[in-house]
């Protein structure tokens, strides 16, 4: 089967969203679907992995919405462009390292044809960039993978508000800033979700 692309123009709900990957998990387990890659948007929504610290909820007003995916407290909304995948590793290689290094690669490239230059940190999974000499995290990880089908997916801040970042401890990481694509060279990024599209397809055919 060829994956499916969905690209949501509206905002997704961020629970019925993971719903439907759960759903989708189960039906590309039993041959049942396509896999998929879907770009979406949420808005504003705060959500942990598992491995979730109080002390990362700088803001004790603000609602944490617990779900599978690996990776700590981060922040989803409006000018994020979501990337949400179901992918079959039992077709492709078990690893989930590997796994990662194509979707870091698939962001990184995508993010050169804008003329900005980013990386992959092993030690603080992300996409990242330098500005004035100081690390700034771009784009948030957070994959699980249930019997070799790897879900979720990335964030990438666009043109959202920074601040709300500033109501936890995104990712569990309090000595680097965040930012946005749109503060580093402000142009028009619309086609930026084709090119990873483009990109994550020619990295994971089998």
């Amino acid at each position: 089967m060829s994956i499916e692309i969905k690209k949501s123009i509206k905002p997704v709900n961020y629970i019925d969203a993971i719903e439907f990957l759960e759903k989708r998990v189960e039906k590309v387990n039993k041959n049942d679907a396509k896999e998929l890659i879907w770009i979406l948007e949420h808005s504003s929504v705060f959500t942990t992995g598992p491995n979730f610290n109080k002390s990362d909820v700088l803001d004790k007003s603000i609602k944490i919405i617990k779900t599978s995916r690996g990776g700590k407290i981060t922040w989803h909304g409006p000018g994020q462009l979501i990337c949400y995948f179901v992918i079959n590793l039992n077709k492709r290689k078990k690893d989930i390292r590997n796994f990662l290094y194509i979707i870091e690669n698939s962001i990184i490239n995508s993010l050169k044809n804008f003329g900005i230059d980013s990386y992959s940190d092993r030690k603080n999974i992300g996409i990242w960039t330098k500005i004035n000499n100081k690390d700034k995290k771009v784009g948030a990880i957070g994959i699980r993978v249930k019997k070799w089908i790897a879900y979720h997916g990335f964030a990438l801040n666009i043109n959202n508000d920074v601040s709300n970042f500033k109501k936890i401890i995104p990712c569990g990481i309090n000595d680097k800033e965040i930012t946005t694509l749109k503060r580093i060279n402000n142009q028009n990024y619309n086609k930026l979700s084709k090119d990873i599209v483009k990109n994550l397809l020619s990295s994971l055919k089998i």
